[in-house]
């Protein structure tokens, strides 16, 4: 859980930012949007052999693994929120004398907030995967690593209680998100 919690932290610091300059800038969208595209489609797995020949098999090694899966999402996401913020919205803050930071802070973060969020969903879902299958894959310790463990000593029992316990964990995750998004924006889904 602390390799997920590290890589979410560093990739919801970071992606945002990036979402926020893509959603907004020509050239921001130039520079990242092909880096983006480039990796995103890649199995986090594919690269897990040149993290490993790079960094070593440490704890950088996986979560920097999990944060690369969980930023893509955030940040297409983030870009695709800002992308579709109502212009009018940000005329009136320009007329009202809003400086940039104010219009980013006060408007358009809080416009593209049910984006974000749900960028955070799909990133969370990715990383949870992906740390589980490079945990089955490379690991000493960790839910995948206990599964794969009782795997090839064909302990069924534990391997279906690995398996319940990664998706309740995962589960939970999605519940607690889901249950952010609606406290922080609760005006989003609803029709009237």
């Amino acid at each position: 859980m602390q390799r997920i919690g590290l890589a979410l932290g560093a990739a919801t610091l970071t992606a945002i930012p990036v979402g926020i300059a893509i959603g907004q800038n020509r050239i921001a969208r130039g520079i990242f949007d092909p880096l983006i595209e480039f990796y995103r489609p890649i199995p986090p797995l594919a690269y897990l052999p040149l993290i490993v020949i790079w960094f070593g098999i440490g704890e950088f090694s996986k979560v920097l693994l999990i944060y690369l899966a969980i930023f893509a999402p955030i940040a297409i996401a983030t870009a695709t929120g800002v992308r579709t913020v109502d212009p009018a919205r940000v005329r009136a803050a320009q007329s009202l004398g809003a400086t940039r930071w104010q219009l980013i802070r006060h408007v358009i973060v809080p416009s593209a907030l049910p984006d974000i969020l749900t960028g955070i969903r799909i990133g969370l879902g990715v990383g949870w995967s992906t740390l589980v299958a490079a945990e089955l894959i490379a690991a000493t310790s960790g839910l995948g690593f206990m599964v794969q463990s009782a795997a090839q000593f064909l302990v069924t029992d534990v391997v279906v209680l690995g398996i319940l316990v990664i998706a309740i964990i995962a589960f939970a995750m999605e519940l607690g998100l889901r249950a952010l998004q609606r406290k922080l924006v609760p005006w989003h889904g609803q029709h009237h």
